[in-house]
């Protein structure tokens, strides 16, 4: 029973966790806030306009993966950034791939949309 309570704890802290680092992406990062107010008007469109389940489902995970992008981009800049205001090669290589991220992520959302609604 110990361990189930423990593991209950610990869920619950992770939780906690982890609305903690949405909480700070939403409050610094103005990408985010975007693409948060962006999923919230495509999130009913994904309900609505698809002919099948499966096609929301896809919107819906399109939706979800720039958000996800966005978070690991933000997380990466706040490591980098943690480190001090110096300029670093591989510093730039960190913050420029993880953003090549987030922007792979806003084309394969654009394409699924298009592919799925045209």
């Amino acid at each position: 029973m110990a361990n189930k309570l423990y593991s209950v704890k610990r869920v619950v802290k992770a939780c906690g966790y982890s609305w903690r680092g949405l909480v700070f992406a939403w409050r610094n990062e103005t990408a985010f806030q975007q693409e948060i107010l962006a999923f919230l008007v495509l999130f009913p469109l994904a309900l609505w306009l698809p002919a099948t389940h499966l096609e929301s489902a896809i919107l819906i995970m399109s939706l979800f993966f720039v958000l996800i992008a966005e978070l690991f981009n933000t997380a990466v800049e706040a490591a980098i950034d943690r480190h001090g205001d110096e300029q670093h090669h591989w510093s730039g290589v960190a913050k420029d791939v993880a953003s090549a991220a987030v922007l792979l992520a806003l084309v394969q959302c654009a394409l699924v949309w298009a592919l799925v609604l045209l």
